[in-house]
């Protein structure tokens, strides 16, 4: 069978220079997800079916069906109402740490990439130290120096991301800095805090929102970790990685009491990843 192209250009155009039309029901899944999440975020009450933290004891362990969906704690609490009063902490905990991340980082990046060379490489030097350490590691190490609770956690998740931004942000400062329309304003006697804030800072950010997108799933992983490990809200309250953390004494008897969490973590991080991917690929014109 011969196919004929409408447009004679497109016809006579390589096969790798034509714009590939592919159907990509995985992030149509990952935006829904992500949907259903903000949903249960602002307004979790419309969701959940029963009170997060009402517990009656006679009801304890039971397992999913027709009276709890997804099963009940050993408090007789329901865990479909937990898990969905949990995606807002769970959440702002690491878009919370993602903007701490994010704003140091930019702010370091910034400095680093327009400062005098012996403080470029000070600064640069610090960051190859604190990239020696696994991001969990620091983040405990954070904690240990600061001690536990949610803001603790949010300043320890976040600080462990600053020196990626960090350094993406002054490659594209140390570009920018030396880019013509830079050197117009500085010729026309702009300020130079004027010169950053209007020309450089906008134009170096731009790609490190696109890795902080895809950053802000490993933050609620790191989060979700830490409230596991016992530095994040303390029971009862309907958080995720504190869910895990009391289901591991009940894995023998209730293992939907840790399996729900955990998907529940994993579905939010593949769809963010997902979603943040393609406005990756979408910003550097290619087609996933």
């Amino acid at each position: 069978m011969t196919v004929i192209a409408s447009d004679p250009a497109l016809a006579l155009a390589p096969v790798s220079a034509r714009p590939r039309r592919t159907h990509r029901p995985g992030l149509w899944l990952a935006w829904g997800l992500l949907g259903l999440l903000l949903l249960a975020v602002v307004v979790p009450g419309w969701l959940a079916p029963a009170d997060p933290l009402g517990a009656d004891a006679r009801l304890a362990y039971q397992p999913p069906g027709a009276m709890f969906w997804l099963g009940s704690d050993e408090n007789g609490r329901d865990v479909l109402s937990r898990l969905i009063h949990g995606a807002r902490p769970s959440l702002f905990i690491g878009l919370a740490a993602t903007l701490v991340g994010l704003g140091l980082g930019t702010l370091l990046g910034l400095l680093a990439g327009l400062a005098p060379r012996w403080l470029d490489n000070l600064l640069m030097r610090a960051v190859d130290v604190l990239l020696a350490f696994p991001d969990l590691l620091l983040a405990l190490v954070i904690i240990t120096l600061f001690g536990q609770g949610t803001a603790n956690l949010i300043l320890a998740v976040g600080i462990a991301s600053v020196p990626r931004y960090a350094r993406v942000v002054r490659a594209q400062a140390l570009t920018i800095r030396h880019a013509g329309f830079v050197e117009a304003a500085v010729t026309l006697g702009r300020r130079p805090l004027a010169v950053v804030c209007w020309h450089v800072l906008p134009n170096a950010v731009q790609p490190v929102l696109v890795l902080a997108c895809i950053g802000l799933g490993g933050a609620i992983t790191a989060a979700a970790a830490l409230s596991f490990l016992g530095f994040g809200a303390p029971p009862p309250a309907p958080e995720w990685g504190a869910m895990m953390a009391v289901a591991r004494n009940f894995m023998a008897n209730a293992p939907w009491l840790m399996a729900w969490p955990a998907l529940a973590i994993t579905l939010t991080v593949i769809s963010i990843t997902v979603i943040g991917r393609d406005w990756l690929c979408r910003s550097e014109g290619r087609s996933v």
